[in-house]
């Protein structure tokens, strides 16, 4: 299909209109769209801009051009730029700044080229894990880098056997120094160093350098490199690193004595001026970079960010690294700081032929001060200068402007001198005696250069980058015809520019340089008489050769890049590079040493291809002689120009040698901004640098290349089932031609597909149409479907609402018909009832009428007999009543006495009362605590008491007085009834009766108006006292409320307390187990590093025996030793190492002492720093222990404090109620009595009110004594649970610390302690030994007494003594309980309450009794081992003690008697016994000749280590020293050979991994600790070592098991390392979920799989082979969760960093494939039972990454999403993530720019490592848990297939 055809509109409805690049102003290139279709003979284009402008295009009317197709946006951003389907200039740019600006990737490919773009700000791309991560790689298999350029570099070089070199170019400001820089880095981690010189940190020491003497701050960089230069870094056979030597091109010298605006000059003065402060630099003179002329010319002194004092401390520890020493570094600053001096050395006029320097002037005193020459001389030579003839010498004097220029010159000059001096003393240092091997070569060259006035230092750069243009592109048209011809491709020749004429022009005879030379040997040339003979020579015979229109002094080259205009003037004299040399001569005669050698011979000064000052060469290392003045001066003679040239010729062979690579570097933008991408300064660079001229030679030919396979998975959706053949080429080829119709457009390769361009951009149309009308058939099916069930589910909805609203409505009508039903029956009964109601109404008003008018009637009669009695009546009172008045009158007399006398006592206890109430106010006032209230209560009570009893007493008073004065006055009436009849007679005495009776009256109205008065008092008295009283009860209720207000104050502070220490304990726990990993971790690498110097020590050892020992013998090596082993040999082991002392020091006579030395010195400082981290671990468990003992105390003192408070309170609060208690027992006796004698007077108000009080009192003292109560038994459970935390629950979680640390054995510090504890342990044994002794006796001596108290339990005693031990103790225990028992039934018949309490007591003495018998017991077996040892000692001896045994024997001999010892001489003890000699042979058939696979399938686990310890149980039985130490330092030996024989065997290491542990976990099951007995049988405690403890050497098997875990890791990191990004990433175990997408010229592997690449399920099966053969081997579980763990973080670690270095594997399907393939190595876990182990937790970076590739990454929601998600990635790889996420489909969306900066403002605040990769090297600390085994040692049968039969069962 031709490309014309694209612009055409296609059939297919969905199809979108063509998109184009046209050109712009401002952008270079914009993006558009056709607004309507283009037809041939159309003279222009409609187009709309991506802006919605629309716009009309005109074609070019003569070529008919077409603007140039834009790529599918799936393309854009791809990591080659080859891949783009249509290759042309908009496209690359756009792909570029696609990938610089939105996904924020700096490099990416072109063919063979590396682009890199300068970010202008520091990139966490560069460290140890990226370089780790592209090492061993495959170029096209990881991300564009220049880690990855390098790593192709290195293995070509390994693979081919041939040199490399790597090109970077680019103009200043582009990142050429960094690029070079890291590519050095790259090569000196990857190889290595061949010796222990430390060559590769030499190489790159040389860096900072060269930068501080050869770099400078332009306008367009900070750190331009003003110089070229060429380094080659050698390599041995084995491809490390053996030295460097570096060439240097055209120094910038003018740089030295001029700087324009914003520029610096060189570093080195900087740093040296910054520094002039300091002492060591005080005889420099010099200061501030303001006072010096060369040096403030640019007015930028400074640089932002830079610290020029700091640079110069790291250039002198370069130069100190190198070799130059402090007295070399003194004499360069001493060189460079002269020159400061001299370019301050003012020269002025003395008349306009000659000039003058003032006298006496200061900076040229200090001048020749430091270079050590003569004021005088350099005073007249700077003014003067010789001339020669041919017979006499002539000195004139020179004009002002001439001695400047001279005085430049003669500085420029002497710092050309400093740097090649400088270069020279590196090249020296870098160069090594080893032989080269092979060499990689990285040239920084300075890129095309065009500048408003362009020079001769432009003209030489842009003349090599026309060589190396020419260079680049014969190399890209070979490698392109090299594939076509491996391909079988017909091969046409394509055109490609070749710049050969403009090289010619250049440097052909009579070229430019050529004419220039020849000029510069006039005696009168001048720069415009070489212009003329320039235009006469090339103006009309070159095309490449133009002259300007308006100037005569300049020329126009057409280079590849562009036209560049020359300024001839200059040209001469930096060609001539002339100095005047007797200047030379006075400095060559100088009493400075240094500087005569910078003035010495060239030959010795400079390389040997004759580079002058500032060019370079290669450095030769020897010295010729001095052959004579005349050779400088012929020197001299040489141009700058011919020496570049030759120096040039030289580079392009050495690159022509060598397999180039190319990095050519881009400056985005002049303005130093971040991430900024300007198009103009972009596509200048891109076109000069030779990038666009690749692109033109790829899509000449066929750029498009897919492999058949890949072209089938992309586009199998364009094929049809019948077309899919069993051959994928024949079926890519029938499919290609119904597609295709254009046979030229595409060619069919051996293993490849070829495409012109533009033909897959046209297959991925065809992809996408097809695709979308798939998916708008998917849909629209869907939709269908789900539209047609909406539908049928409204249809069920509204038949369903029919239904029941019919029902309803049915529902309605009945109910409404019952409802009027029954209204007519309602109706029906209402009326009847109304009617009846009515009728009865009316009766009973009739019957009401009656019955009132019968009533009044009667009344009325009754009224009037009512009158007629009442009338008769009042005549009888009247009667009355005047016989009472006199018997009144005398009782009113007698009740005003009586009132009289009990108004002044009221008034007395009136004054009483309101006194005692003033002071019970006053007592409220001032009280503070409830037992002053409630005694106050409890007297106000006592006090209301007595007023009551005296108020019943007065009672009780006035009413017997008044039944006397009752019964008085009735006889007084009497006797008036007698005067009255009297007074009926004595008329004459009525008027004074009357006047009587009128007094009497008042009297008896003033005793009522005193009563009422006294019932008022009553009342006040009564209201007063309920007030009181209820003021009191509100008293009650507040303190009742502060008091609980006070428990829970407490109860919180408690609570608060307890859960403060807590969570600082905690957090304390949390940090100490975090620093006890952190030096677990430390202390295993340092095992790890010690490991790895004894393997390098015993390779060194093996070489050197090897080379010089005639007759080589089996000799220890130093890898064999421990820490232990200098106390732990055996005898035989002295003569071997005797021997090899000697061998050693007949090969030392040949050997390096040096290296010797250094690794002496090397271990020296690993032993230093072992004993540091125990020093610092002793340090951290001293304070960790006072910290928990501070914490501790402070805890107990503020408990205390709060219990002592609590106590107070509580006993406050108990004694307050016992006060109550009895106050209120007293009252309510004194109420009762009360009551009982005024039981005449019941229903006393003041009664009542007392008893209320009384009652509630009553209730409120219950209530507090049983808070009292509940606060009692809170604080007793409290304080008991705080002693049990404080006594169980802290020492046991410090005791599960140290027994972790214990356990663990991990650190050589818990060997000291355990020392200690053991020292410690042994004393309280012997204490407690003691104490049982005396228990002993005592209980005999009890034993005894009962003897003679009770003969039956004598005999009993004596029973029980025939008995074994067990039996004994069981008839004992019996015999006691039938004992209690009897008793307790004694008990219980006197006494059912004594004998429950009795029953407890028997109880706990039972169980006392118990546990002294189990002690008894425990004691006796201990004193039963110890007879037999010292037994069998004695017996030995042949000492005859036994006869003189005291007591103490026999007490010891007593338990034993009974002990049937014939019946266990059968049994077997556990242990193995072998002779001294049979040691050798049974390490060998054990260890070093045992076959895992036979052993670990035939017989028990770990029986090797079994039969060791049973061996080991032997020599400890029978007390031999020496016999423990050889086995256990023999088998630590043998097993530490095996592994570094056989340490790359997966199961020989399992295996030796499983044994170690159990031959660990026995020496401490069987150590005799009781912290390792605590699951033993009897049986396995009696088999306990007895005479030596090997804590000590159990330190040393936890070190050699962490060796032999670490081993086993790498081991099966070397295995799974190949398999994990094949299996996780780039196989598709979901197949058909991503597609391929084009890669471009370095192709990747490919994701189908094929055969020999590896699956998920070979890494699944791999897994499954390492879990069983651990299993087999009987591997600790705990173990070998440990190592499912570490197998599952190199996984998830080595997947993610993969995902993370390549773009191609961030896509929304690679993201389920991952997903997919977690869930299936979670299985696994489930399916083996370790889902607890910890390793899925170390997926869940992975997992993370995964899910953030699937996510929406749209809007805020998404991004809090996402955050909230990602907790266990950084940001830095969350933003790497979405920076890289690539849609494979046109379906999916790109992450846009402010969604990624977004999540970077969202996760701002996140504290965390900016490390972009996580560390695949890291490994958990290992721990080994104690794993006690259950099988007893007598029942291990030794199989005939392991050749022991020397070795005994005992």
């Amino acid at each position: 299909m031709s490309l014309i055809k694209l612009y055409f509109p296609f059939v297919s409805p969905v199809s979108q209109r063509a998109r184009v690049w046209i050109p712009d102003t401002e952008e270079v290139w914009k993006s558009a769209e056709l607004s309507r279709d283009y037809k041939n003979g159309d003279a222009s284009l409609q187009l709309m801009l991506e802006d919605g402008t629309n716009l009309e295009h005109k074609l070019d009317p003569k070529t008919k051009n077409l603007p140039y197709l834009r790529n599918p946006d799936i393309l854009v951003g791809e990591n080659d730029l080859t891949a783009l389907s249509y290759l042309h200039e908009p496209a690359v740019l756009h792909n570029l700044k696609v990938r610089f600006v939105d996904s924020k990737l700096i490099y990416t490919y072109c063919g063979i080229v590396l682009v890199a773009i300068n970010p202008y700000e520091p990139l966490p791309i560069y460290g140890t894990d990226i370089i780790n991560a592209y090492s061993g790689q495959n170029m096209g298999d990881m991300d564009p880098h220049i880690f990855a350029v390098a790593e192709e570099a290195y293995k070509q070089m390994a693979r081919d056997e041939r040199n490399q070199s790597i090109i970077v170019s680019g103009e200043s400001g582009a990142g050429k120094t960094v690029s070079a820089k890291y590519a050095m880095r790259y090569f000196a981690t990857v190889s290595g160093s061949a010796s222990e010189a430390n060559v590769e940190q030499k190489v790159l020491a040389s860096n900072p350098i060269m930068e501080a003497i050869g770099n400078a701050k332009t306008t367009r960089n900070d750190n331009s490199s003003r110089f070229g230069k060429y380094i080659e870094i050698g390599f041995d056979n084995r491809f490390r690193i053996i030295g460097a030597n570096m060439r240097t091109y055209l120094l910038e010298k003018s740089r030295v004595v001029f700087q324009a605006d914003e520029e610096r000059n060189y570093h080195v003065f900087y740093q040296l001026c910054a520094s002039s402060h300091l002492p060591e630099y005080k005889n420099l003179k010099l200061s501030s970079a303001n006072d010096f002329l060369y040096t403030r010319q640019g007015r930028s002194p400074v640089i932002a960010g830079v610290d020029d004092t700091k640079e110069l401390c790291n250039t002198r520890h370069a130069f100190t690294l190198l070799g130059i020493n402090e007295t070399y570094q003194m004499g360069l600053f001493q060189v460079l700081a002269a020159i400061l001096h001299l370019g301050n050395v003012e020269i002025k006029d003395r008349d306009s032929d000659s000039s003058v320097i003032p006298p006496n002037n200061r900076h040229l005193t200090a001048f020749c001060e430091l270079v050590g020459v003569s004021y005088q001389d350099m005073t007249q030579w700077l003014c003067h200068r010789k001339l020669k003839t041919a017979t006499e010498t002539y000195i004139k004097t020179l004009p002002r402007l001439q001695a400047t220029n001279a005085r430049d010159a003669l500085s420029k000059h002497i710092y050309a001198k400093l740097f090649n001096w400088i270069v020279e003393h590196v090249n020296k240092a870098l160069i090594t005696n080893v032989k080269q091997h092979s060499f990689i070569g990285v040239l920084d060259i300075y890129g095309f250069e065009t500048f408003e006035i362009n020079s001769f230092e432009q003209f030489c750069i842009n003349y090599a980058n026309e060589k190396l243009q020419q260079q680049f592109n014969m190399h890209v048209f070979k490698l392109e015809q090299e594939e076509y011809m491996k391909e079988q491709i017909p091969w046409t020749l394509i055109d490609f520019y070749d710049n050969q004429p403009c090289i010619n022009l250049i440097e052909a005879k009579m070229g430019i340089l050529d004419l220039l030379d020849e000029e510069c040997k006039m005696p009168k040339g001048s720069d415009d008489s070489w212009a003329q003979k320039l235009y006469n020579t090339h103006l009309k015979t070159s095309s490449l050769f133009e002259k300007p229109r308006m100037s005569n002094r300049a020329f126009i080259v057409k280079h590849f890049a562009d036209k560049v205009e020359y300024q001839c003037d200059g040209f001469l004299a930096k060609n001539k590079d002339t100095v005047n040399e007797e200047q030379i001569n006075v400095l060559k005669a100088s009493k400075f040493d240094l500087l005569v050698e910078l003035f010495q011979d060239e030959e010795k000064a400079t390389s040997p291809t004759g580079q002058v000052p500032g060019t370079g060469g290669r450095t030769r290392l020897s010295v010729k002689p001095d052959k004579g003045r005349d050779k400088s001066s012929k020197e001299h003679k040489k141009t700058v120009g011919c020496q570049f040239r030759n120096s040039l010729q030289m580079l392009m062979e050495t690159l022509n040698a060598t397999t180039p690579h190319y990095v050519r570097c881009i400056k985005p933008n002049d303005f130093k901004l971040a991430f900024t991408f300007d198009p103009k300064r972009a596509v200048q660079q891109l076109r000069a640098c030779g990038v666009l001229e690749t692109i033109r030679i790829s899509a000449a030919g066929f750029p498009s290349r897919w492999t058949y396979q890949e072209f089938f998975s992309r586009y199998r959706v364009l094929m049809v089932q019948k077309d899919v053949l069993p051959d994928r080429k024949m079926t890519c080829r029938n499919v290609l031609e119904k597609l295709v119709q254009d046979q030229d457009k595409y060619q069919f390769g051996k293993t490849k597909i070829f495409f012109r361009a533009g033909q897959v951009a046209y297959l991925e149309k065809l992809r996408a149409d097809k695709l979308r009308v798939a998916c708008i058939r998917i849909q629209k099916t869907i939709r269908c479907w789900l539209a047609r069930k909406k539908y049928l589910r409204k249809r069920n909805a509204a038949i369903t609402i029919q239904r029941f609203t019919r029902g309803y409505q049915a529902r309605c009508l009945a109910k409404f018909m019952r409802r009027t039903q029954a209204a007519t029956i309602i109706q029906k009964y209402r009326r009847m009832y109304v009617e009846k109601k009515r009728y009865r109404q009316k009766q009973a008003a009739a019957l009401v009428m009656q019955t009132i008018l019968r009533a009044y009637m009667a009344r009325q009669k009754y009224q009037g007999l009512l009158r007629e009695h009442k009338a008769v009546i009042i005549q009888r009172h009247v009667r009355g009543w005047l016989a009472r008045c006199w018997y009144k009158r005398c009782l009113v007399s007698i009740l005003v006495l009586q009132c009289s006398v009990r108004r002044m006592r009221a008034r007395r206890e009136l004054k009483k009362l309101k006194i005692e109430a003033r002071s019970v106010e006053h007592f409220k006032k001032l009280n503070k605590g409830m037992e002053n209230k409630i005694m106050q209560l409890q007297r106000r009570i006592d006090e209301q008491t007595k007023d009551n009893k005296s108020i019943n007493e007065r009672l009780a008073g006035l009413e017997s007085s008044h039944t006397a004065e009752s019964e008085r006055l009735r006889g007084e009436l009497n006797r008036l009834r007698g005067v009255e009849e009297e007074a009926k007679n004595k008329t004459n005495q009525v008027t004074s009766l009357l006047e009587e009776l009128e007094r009497v009256k008042k009297e008896l109205s003033s005793t009522q108006r005193e009563k009422k008065t006294i019932e008022d008092w009553a009342q006040t008295y009564r209201s007063e006292m309920e007030k009181m009283v209820s003021e009191l009860k509100e008293q009650n209720g507040s303190l009742k409320k502060e008091k609980d207000d006070l428990n829970r104050l407490i109860q919180e502070q408690s609570q608060q307390m307890t859960e403060k220490m807590a969570r600082a304990i905690a957090e304390e726990t949390q940090q100490l187990d975090t620093d006890l990993n952190e030096e677990r971790s430390r202390y295993q690498n340092l095992l790890t590093e010690h490991l790895r110097l004894e393997e390098k020590y015993d390779d060194l050892k093996e070489a050197m025996v090897s080379s010089n020992v005639s007759k080589p013998g089996h000799r220890r090596t130093d890898s064999t030793h421990s820490s232990n082993e200098s106390e732990y040999t055996y005898n035989s082991e002295y003569a071997e190492l005797e021997e090899g002392s000697r061998a050693r020091e007949d090969v030392t006579r040949g050997i390096d002492t040096s290296l010797t030395l250094k690794l002496q010195k090397r271990l020296t400082e690993l032993e230093q720093e072992k004993q540091s981290l125990r020093n610092e671990l002793e340090n951290k468990e001293d304070q960790f222990q006072r910290a928990r003992a501070r914490d501790d105390a402070e805890f107990k003192k503020a408990r205390g404090a709060e219990l002592e408070y609590e106590s107070l309170k509580r006993q406050e609060l108990e004694s307050e109620n016992k006060k109550l208690k009895h106050n209120l027992a007293e009252m309510r006796q004194s109420l009762l009595g009360d009551k009982a004698a005024g039981a005449g007077a019941p229903g006393s108000p003041a009664y009542k009110v007392l008893l209320e009080q009384l009652n509630s009192s009553c209730e409120e003292l219950d209530v507090r004594k049983e808070e009292v109560l509940i606060l009692r038994s809170q604080l007793v459970s409290q304080k008991e649970a705080m002693h049990h935390k404080e006594t169980m629950t802290e020492p046991s979680i410090y005791a599960e610390d140290v027994s972790k640390l214990k356990d663990a054995d991990e650190l050589k510090q818990a060997c000291i302690g355990l020392k200690d504890t053991n020292r410690l342990l042994e004393h309280q044994l012997q204490t407690q030994r003691r104490s049982y002794d005396s228990e002993v006796e005592t209980l005999r001596g009890e034993l005894q007494n009962v003897k003679e108290e009770n003969n039956r339990q004598q005999q009993l005693l004596a029973q029980n003594l025939q008995l074994p031990p067990e039996a004994r103790i069981e008839a004992s225990l019996q015999h006691e309980i039938t004992r209690l028992t009897n008793e307790n039934l004694e008990l219980l018949a006197e006494d059912p309450t004594a004998s429950r309490e009795a029953r407890v007591i028997i109880l706990r003495r039972m169980v006392d009794l118990m546990e002294q018998l189990e002690k008894q017991d425990r004691t006796i077996r201990k004193l039963k081992k110890q007879l037999k040892v010292y037994s069998k000692r004695i017996g030995e001896m042949g000492a005859g003690q036994t006869e003189g045994q005291t007591s103490p024997g026999q007490m010891v001999d007593e338990p034993i008697h009974p002990v049937n010892i014939p019946r266990r001489e059968k049994d077997f003890q556990g242990m193995l016994e072998y002779k001294k000699e049979d040691e050798l042979k049974l390490v060998k058939n054990l260890i070093l000749e045992l076959k895992p696979r036979g052993v670990a399938v035939n017989l028990i686990p770990g029986l090797p280590a079994y039969i060791l310890f049973m061996c080991l149980r032997h020599a400890d039985y029978v007390n031999d020293d020496q016999k423990v130490r050889t086995l256990l330092t023999s088998t630590i030996n043998s097993i530490k050979k095996i592994l570094k024989k056989r340490g790359d065997d997966f199961e020989t290491v399992s295996f030796w991994l499983a044994n170690t542990c159990r031959f660990l976990h026995c020496l401490k099951q069987y150590s005799g600790d009781e912290a390792f007995m605590k699951h033993n049988t009897q049986r396995q405690s009696e088999h306990c070592l007895s005479n030596f403890d090997l804590a000590e050497y159990r330190q040393v098997i936890s070190d050699l098991a962490i060796q032999i875990y670490q081993q086993l890791i790498k081991c099966m990191e070397n295995i799974l390392q190949p398999m994990i990004v094949s299996g996780m990433l780039e196989h598709e175990t979901i197949q058909g979920v991503s597609g391929v997408k084009p890669t471009g010229l370095r192709k990747r592997t490919s994701s189908i799989a094929d055969e020999g690449t590896y699956t998920l399920d070979s890494i699944l099966r791999q897994l499954s082979t390492f879990h069983s053969t651990m299993c087999q081997h009987g591997t600790d579980p705990e173990l070998i969760k440990q190592v499912v763990k570490q197998q599952f973080y190199i996984i998830g670690a080595v997947t993610l960093n993969n995902l993370l270095l390549r773009k191609d594997m961030c896509s929304w399907s690679k993201g389920m494939q991952i997903r997919y393939n977690v869930s299936q190595l979670e299985e696994w876990l489930r399916d083996k039972g370790l889902m607890v182990c910890g390793a899925k937790e170390t997926l869940e970076p992975l997992i993370q990454a995964a899910q953030l590739l699937q996510v929406k990454k749209k809007t805020d929601e998404d991004a809090e999403a996402i955050c909230s998600m990602c907790l266990a990635l950084t940001t830095a790889q969350i933003v790497k993530v979405l920076n890289l996420y690539t849609p494979v489909n046109e379906f999916e969306e790109r992450v846009s720019v402010a969604f990624i900066r977004t999540i970077q403002t969202r996760l701002r605040d996140r504290c965390e490592s900016p490390q972009l990769l996580m560390d695949t090297k890291m490994i958990y600390p290992v721990t080994f848990p104690f794993s006690p085994s259950s099988l007893a040692l007598e029942t291990i049968q030794i199989p005939g297939s392991l050749n022991l039969g020397f070795l005994t069962r005992v």
